[in-house]
């Protein structure tokens, strides 16, 4: 006859918690990062000697100098709402002509031509995550370059990521942007004061309207936004059909200002999906050559 043994109930294990320990974690990521800062590494983009993961002198100077550049300075006139390159000072956008959208301004650090857009393509595409840093300290110097800079008090909020992005990738670009944004100016970044309303097929995948329509109402955000200052943070603004979204989500919970950071701006028209991987190899090579 089979012997039948008493059964007891196992405890319930829950981790130990640690006083302080988020803060300790963010101040050694603070450190690792000024660490890796001074380290000799190659650019990205040409292989050329720089720092930190950083891109050289030169790399630098072509994908961004331009956008930090004083006007008259050959700098491209851009749309002063959602930061679309113009062809003239008084052209309209073709963006923001037949709507007003709810963010208040866009700051971006590129723009998403070759070769600066291998970086993006790198991140996503290659699953560099770590590249967040690099973008995130950009764009941080193109808020420093805009002259308003940010209001008193701005937090950063992450664009969240759909969960098949997140399956496919590992990691949300927009949040590894948005942190080392945050680390750079010392800003504070809020992972949970936006979510998606419902799942949805990526939108690379759709055309110009089909991406407004796609992102009506798909984005909630926490309540207590009234009188806060935010910055939505994003890789790539295409349409600005997401950022305009979440704008309206938090002008209607009451927030004061909302201001687009995006790392990189799509001109217009945009190319029909992502720039062939080709294309970018044979630019960078290029660009390489060029160091040589």
């Amino acid at each position: 006859m089979p012997m039948h043994l008493p059964r007891f109930p196992l405890p319930r294990w829950t981790p130990p918690r640690f006083p302080g320990a988020g803060r300790w974690r963010a101040r050694a990521a603070d450190a690792l990062a000024i660490a890796r800062a001074r380290l000799p590494t190659d650019c990205p983009l040409c292989g050329a000697l720089a720092r930190g993961g950083a891109l050289c002198g030169p790399c630098d100077h072509d994908v961004a100098g331009l956008l930090r550049s004083a006007a008259g300075t050959g700098m491209t006139w851009r749309c002063p709402r959602c930061a679309l390159g113009l062809p003239e000072h008084d052209s309209p956008c073709p963006d923001c002509a037949d709507r007003h959208t709810a963010f208040d301004r866009t700051v971006i650090a590129l723009d998403y031509l070759p070769p600066a857009d291998a970086l993006i393509l790198r991140m996503k595409a290659g699953r560099h995550y770590a590249q967040g840093d690099l973008l995130g300290n950009l764009l941080a110097e193109a808020i420093r370059h805009d002259g308003r800079g940010l209001p008193d008090g701005t937090v950063l909020l992450p664009v969240p990521a759909s969960r098949s992005a997140l399956r496919a990738r590992g990691f949300n670009p927009a949040a590894e942007i948005a942190r080392a944004l945050g680390r750079d100016l010392g800003l504070p970044v809020r992972l949970d004061w936006l979510a998606r309303t419902r799942q949805q097929a990526q939108q690379h995948t759709l055309g110009r309207l089909e991406r407004r329509e796609a992102a009506q109402g798909l984005y909630a955000c926490a309540p207590g936004m009234r009188g806060r200052h935010l910055g939505i943070v994003d890789d790539v603004m295409t349409t600005g059909s997401t950022l305009h979204e979440i704008a309206l989500a938090l002008k209607a919970a009451g927030a004061a200002s909302v201001t687009a950071l995006v790392a990189a701006r799509t001109p217009h028209p945009p190319a029909d999906g992502t720039i062939a991987r080709a294309e970018v190899r044979k630019s960078v090579a290029n660009l390489r050559r060029q160091r040589e």
